[in-house]
């Protein structure tokens, strides 16, 4: 089966094989915009919009038709298969809309969501290394921001910031189930770019601040706390929430951080 990849610079996998989309911008959220919904029809006015925004030009039902077929032509290059093999299995047309096939091609955006659910649900089954092992195996697909080298529009960009809270989400699972595990060191190495990357996220810098004081890095723990009450302050003009403050609290009083609640 072919892989179309999302989770990053977009590829297409096959054989082993990684191939970046060789496609002009359009195109490309043209392909984008099916590859995020897969099996779903997504309708020429869907895509008018994605493309160009509320004001298309004159000639946009004509270029759409352009763009299908380059990435149906992209698409046969890399199954090795016509063009007519294509818009009859991959990329169908619909009336008023087509379809990239869910059966034919396989989506790393969809086996992302589903090993994050099937670790989330071990690790509610006290399966606590299993559950560890697809967080882990869920994370390690992204290649870099959801759609990095695609122009989004209104529905990608949405489903950009969906998946962005997801992966963010799944972090905080594995961060607390590696805490669990007397992982310490592995969630600080797991941390120490999502809390880069992520300056005001309260969740992960909470499981950072508890990862690090319970590895003896209490000092470096307040830091992190410093930090981000900083970058809250400045840019929202809020403090941090009650849970950051307690284990703030826990830190400077010697309490054990793992008696600090969660977020």
């Amino acid at each position: 089966m072919m892989d179309v990849c999302v989770l990053g610079p977009m590829e297409i996998c096959s054989s082993g094989r990684a191939d970046r989309v060789c496609l002009a911008p359009k195109p490309r959220t043209v392909l984008a915009l099916l590859c995020g919904h897969p099996g779903q029809m997504i309708s020429v006015a869907c895509l008018v919009r994605e493309v160009w925004g509320e004001e298309p030009p004159a000639s946009s039902l004509r270029n759409m038709h352009t763009y299908v077929l380059q990435v149906r032509k992209l698409l046969a290059c890399l199954c090795g298969v016509s063009t007519r093999a294509v818009s009859q299995e991959l990329l169908v047309t619909h009336p008023g809309g087509y379809s990239l096939s869910e059966a034919a091609l396989g989506f790393d955006h969809r086996t992302f969501t589903e090993l994050t659910g099937a670790g989330r649900g071990r690790l509610r089954d006290g399966e606590l290394l299993a559950g560890i092992g697809d967080l882990l195996q869920a994370l390690r697909i992204w290649r870099g921001p959801a759609f990095a080298d695609v122009v989004t529009g209104p529905v990608l960009e949405a489903q950009r910031r969906q998946l962005h809270d997801a992966r963010i989400g799944a972090m905080e699972a594995l961060s607390e189930a590696r805490i669990s595990a007397g992982q310490f060191h592995e969630v600080i190495s797991d941390l120490s770019s999502f809390v880069a990357e992520n300056p005001l996220h309260e969740g992960l810098h909470f499981h950072y601040m508890r990862a690090l004081a319970l590895s003896g890095g209490r000092a470096r723990a307040l830091e992190v706390f410093s930090r981000l009450r900083l970058n809250l302050v400045s840019e929202l003009g809020i403090e941090p929430g009650a849970s950051m403050q307690q284990l703030q609290r826990c830190i400077l009083n010697s309490t054990d951080p793992a008696m600090a609640s969660g977020l």
